[in-house]
């Protein structure tokens, strides 16, 4: 992998803001159901998070801004962060498009700026979505980071693939990778997830980030774990064995289970 922060950053930076087009005219994000009144957020994220009615609400790594939206759709006030700005530009459109830019900003910035770009401001909640924290190098500083964006009181609601579906085979149940190791990869995709057309921007660098990591991370910067939910399903044929049930992929039944998704509260004092 590259050595300097400067690179990593500036990788990642290019094969997201080449990925934006291919996403938004992609079925995967599906603009225009999102435009027509779809949420994009999972149930038992809305369940767990509770009502968000008048609560200013932060998504770090918001991307074209679904995840944001929706949580506006459910009253909150809502500010998006992300360091593509063709993502932002999608989405302050999409706000625009559903009568919410009223409720809705975005703001393009890298995480670890956020509480200088935001100028200090807190909220009531930080949001993080499924997919975000492999494209972050140091979770310690992003905890900090987090603790500064919130209110005492405001609370951390992360939402994330589980670490231990990173080190099994397609069948999933062999081990085959090392769930420890956490030094950047640099990695070369010519499609991003959502099928083509193929990317011009292939190379980024991710990390693996082991469940007690991101826990230890969280309590370090003085935020109190009000509960770590493990889920048996997940949003996307993880490995090929997984059976659709709805919106969801799940284990078939005999075969051994192991969490596929993880989901946490962290409250600043």
């Amino acid at each position: 992998m590259t050595d300097s922060a400067e690179d990593w950053l500036r990788l990642n930076r290019e094969n997201w803001d080449d990925r934006v087009p291919v996403h938004a005219a992609s079925e995967f994000y599906d603009l225009p159901g999102f435009r027509a009144g779809a949420s994009t957020l999972r149930a038992f994220e809305a369940d767990e998070v509770g009502d968000v009615s008048g609560k200013r609400l932060l998504h770090l790594q918001c991307h074209m801004g679904q995840d944001t939206l929706s949580w506006a759709r459910r009253g909150a006030r809502v500010t998006g962060l992300d360091f593509s700005e063709a993502a932002v530009r999608i989405a302050r459109a999409l706000a625009e498009d559903i009568g919410m830019a009223d409720r809705a900003r975005f703001v393009v910035c890298d995480v670890y700026e956020a509480p200088t770009a935001l100028d200090g401001e807190r909220f009531d909640i930080v949001y993080t979505g499924l997919g975000a924290l492999v494209w972050l190098p140091d979770l310690t500083r992003w905890a900090r980071v987090v603790s500064s964006l919130l209110e005492p009181g405001g609370a951390l609601y992360l939402a994330e693939f589980h670490p231990v579906t990173d080190i099994l085979g397609d069948d999933g149940r062999t081990v085959e990778y090392d769930y420890f190791h956490v030094d950047g990869e640099l990695c070369e995709y010519p499609y991003s997830y959502t099928g083509g057309p193929a990317l011009t921007r292939t190379r980024s660098v991710q990390w693996q980030h082991p469940l007690g990591d991101v826990v230890t991370a969280l309590a370090r910067a003085g935020l109190r774990l009000e509960f770590l939910h493990e889920h048996p399903t997940t949003y996307f044929p993880r490995y090929p064995v997984l059976e659709r049930s709805g919106p969801e992929f799940r284990f078939p039944p005999g075969h051994p289970r192991v969490p596929l998704m993880y989901s946490l509260r962290a409250t600043r004092a």
